[in-house]
């Protein structure tokens, strides 16, 4: 028999961007199109047709996006989607180094100050980049050879979260919980292999507390996709 479960909140809080057509756009992802079908001085009603990609604005990743067997994004079960998170705050370090990356011990600081991370919790990673949502360029931060430079997940540390701490998934404030010119998706994969949550344009996340929070991410159940754009709420204690 399960248990009854209760979030108890005070407010709560988007933690999804605003999707127009001038988001910042992973390279070689559709751009974002609205088109209306009806008006209402003609139809009597207004309706757009919305097109755009299924890692777009703030979204959720799917296991078959890096494995060839894994399940598509509507194939997540409800309850893994109602989450307990923890904040970890590195926008000091990344307003220094762009490239920053989580490790075991910025985690390890953190757990001094606020506990052991609890089993089955969400790690998000406030990295500061939700600051730069209006600047594709400062937001992707493409060099000279177009590699991408913002910080990320360690990939230590990710498995570590997942073998000492039996996280739920991850999740953060820039395009990738991946570093930007980590090619090889070490975080997703890790996760992902496990069926964990990646999250990914997260906002707001300087709003949260370091603990406490819960998660409803409302994903679009698209058939075998390999994520979803997705809008996620934070109830605040």
């Amino acid at each position: 028999m399960s248990s009854l479960k209760r979030i108890t909140y005070s407010r709560i809080i988007h933690l999804s961007h605003v999707i127009d057509p001038d988001i910042p756009q992973w390279p070689g992802d559709p751009q974002v199109e609205f088109t209306s079908v009806a008006q209402l001085p003609d139809d009597g009603y207004y309706l757009r047709r919305v097109s755009l990609g299924e890692h777009s604005a703030t979204h959720i990743n799917a296991p078959n996006s890096f494995y060839q067997a894994g399940i598509g994004i509507d194939q997540y079960p409800a309850q893994s989607l109602v989450v307990p998170a923890v904040v970890i705050d590195i926008h000091a370090a990344a307003a220094v180094n762009a490239d920053y990356r989580l490790t075991v011990d910025d985690v390890l600081a953190w757990e001094v100050q606020h506990g052991e991370i609890p089993l089955g919790h969400l790690v998000l990673l406030h990295t500061g980049w939700q600051n730069k949502w209006s600047d594709k360029n400062a937001f992707l931060n493409q060099d000279a050879r177009g590699i991408m430079h913002f910080p990320g997940f360690g990939s230590d540390a990710t498995q570590f979260l997942l073998d000492e701490r039996q996280i739920a998934g991850v999740g953060i404030d820039t395009h990738g919980v991946d570093s930007g010119q980590d090619t090889s998706f070490a975080t997703n994969r890790l996760v992902l292999a496990q069926q964990g949550i990646v999250l990914e344009n997260l906002t707001n996340l300087h709003q949260l507390p370091a603990k406490g929070s819960t998660l409803a991410i409302a994903i679009l159940r698209l058939r075998g996709g390999s994520g979803s754009p997705v809008g996620v709420l934070a109830f605040v204690p």
